[in-house]
C-alpha cells in the first residue's frame, strides 16, 4: 500500500517589523508612480518627493544614535595661600604652601598652580608654575625673596582657563641687625639697689635678653612697636657686667654691654685710727682718726662736716670736727694726754645730711700699761 505522507502543519509566516513594512509599502507605491508618470516627464520630481518621504518616515520610526552635547569648560576657583607664622625673615628663600577645593583634585591633566609676586610699586609677575598633585594641598619650595616686602598670590589654571588671583600673603626679607641704645643706667655707674632697670630703644617688636656675667642670671623682655624696652636685672655686690642682646623679628641680633657697680644702699662712714693700742708710759701721743664718707649709691661725698669723739679712761671726753674733701675723706688729729689709765674706750665719727639722713662709725682705742 502506498505510504501516506503525514500532513504538515502550516508554517507561520515570519512577520516583518512595522517600520520595514511601512518602508516596503511606500516603495511599491513609488514604483507604480514611476511607471505611470515616466511618459509625462515627472520622474525626477517624484523621486525627490519619495526620497524625502522615506527619509522622514525612517527618521520617525527608526531611532538614530545620540550625540552628546559638549559641556562648557568651567573656570576654576581661586586657591588659598597659607599665611606665614612669621612675616619677617632673614632667609633668602621660603617655602609657600596652600590649598585648592577638593573638587579640583582627580585624574585630570593640565591643572596647575601659578605663583605670582609683586614688589612695592610693581605689577605682579609669575615666578613659578607647578602641577596640582593628588591632594588639595600644594607646596612650592625654594621661592626666592627680594629685600623688603614680597607680596605673593596664586591662581589655578585648567581647561576652563585661569582663575582669579588668591588673597595676598606677604614675606619681608630683612638682613640688617637692629641698633641698640641704652638710656639708663649710665655705663660704669653705681646702683644703690639689689637690681637695676635697663631702659633703651631698638627695632620694634625685638626680643631683649640681658645676662649678668657676675651671677649668671638672665632677664628677658620685648620692645614695643616703637622699639622702647625695659628689663629688670638682679645684681650682686661689686661689679656687674651686663650683656644686652636685641633680636629683631627677622632673627637678626645685636649685642652691647653696660657695667654697673652695686652700691651699699645707705649713707656710709668708714672710720680708721693711726693706732688702736697706746702705751700709757709713752703718753702724751698724737692720735689720728680718718673717716671716709660715701652716699647711698657708693659715691664719695665731699664737703660734709664730721664730728669726732674719743672716750679714754682717765681722760676727759675729746671732741673735734673735720670736713670731707673731694674724695669724701675727713681727718681729725688730737693728742692723748698723760694721765690716761689702762682700759678701752670708743672713738666715733658721726655726720648728718638733709638728703641721706645720719650715719656713724666706731673703733675701739685701748690704753695699755
Amino acid at each position: 500500500m502506498p505510504r501516506i505522507q503525514p500532513r504538515r502543519a502550516p508554517e507561520t509566516p515570519r512577520g516583518l517589523p512595522l517600520a520595514a513594512k511601512a518602508v516596503l509599502g511606500l516603495a511599491v507605491v513609488a514604483l507604480g508612480a514611476v511607471v505611470l508618470f515616466t511618459l509625462n516627464g515627472a520622474l525626477p520630481r517624484i523621486v525627490s518627493t519619495v526620497g524625502d518621504a522615506v527619509s522622514g518616515i525612517t527618521g520617525a520610526v527608526l531611532p538614530s544614535p545620540s550625540t552628546p552635547s559638549p559641556s562648557p569648560a568651567v573656570i576654576p576657583v581661586s586657591p588659598v595661600l597659607d599665611k606665614p607664622s612669621q612675616v619677617s625673615t632673614n632667609q633668602a628663600t621660603v617655602t609657600i604652601t596652600g590649598s585648592v577645593p577638593a573638587s579640583l583634585v582627580g585624574p585630570r591633566t593640565g591643572v596647575t598652580i601659578r605663583l605670582y609676586v609683586a614688589y612695592p610699586q610693581k605689577q605682579p609677575v609669575m615666578v613659578r608654575e607647578v602641577p596640582l598633585g593628588e591632594t588639595p594641598s600644594f607646596t612650592i619650595p625654594d621661592v626666592t625673596l627680594q629685600p623688603g616686602h614680597n607680596d605673593f598670590s596664586a591662581t589655578v589654571v585648567g581647561p576652563g582657563g585661569e582663575s582669579e588671583a588668591s588673597s595676598i600673603v606677604t614675606y619681608v626679607l630683612d638682613t640688617t641687625p637692629p641698633k641698640i641704645t641704652i638710656s639708663a643706667p649710665v655705663d660704669k655707674s653705681t646702683v644703690n639697689a639689689d637690681s637695676v632697670t635697663i631702659v633703651g630703644k631698638t627695632q620694634g617688636r625685638s626680643a631683649i635678653t640681658a645676662r649678668d656675667a657676675a651671677n649668671g642670671r638672665t632677664a628677658i623682655g620685648v620692645a614695643d612697636g616703637t622699639g622702647a624696652f625695659s628689663v629688670v636685672m638682679q645684681l650682686v655686690d661689686g661689679t656687674n657686667a651686663i650683656s644686652l642682646t636685641a633680636t629683631d623679628p627677622a632673627g637678626n641680633a645685636t649685642t652691647t654691654e653696660v657695667t654697673v657697680l652695686r652700691g651699699t644702699g645707705a649713707l656710709k662712714v668708714v672710720l680708721s685710727a693711726s693706732s688702736y693700742r697706746i702705751s700709757a708710759a709713752k703718753l702724751p701721743r698724737t692720735l689720728e682718726l680718718r673717716a671716709v664718707v660715701t652716699n647711698p649709691e657708693g659715691n664719695d661725698l665731699p664737703g660734709r662736716d664730721i664730728t669726732f669723739t674719743i672716750s679714754i679712761p682717765g681722760v676727759p671726753l675729746i671732741t673735734g670736727q673735720a670736713t670731707t674733701d673731694a674724695t669724701g675723706l675727713a681727718i681729725f688729729r688730737t693728742p692723748i694726754p698723760a694721765g690716761a689709765t689702762p682700759g678701752s674706750g670708743p672713738a666715733t665719727a658721726f655726720l648728718t645730711t638733709p638728703e641721706f639722713g645720719d650715719a656713724s662709725a666706731q673703733v675701739v682705742i685701748t690704753i695699755i700699761p
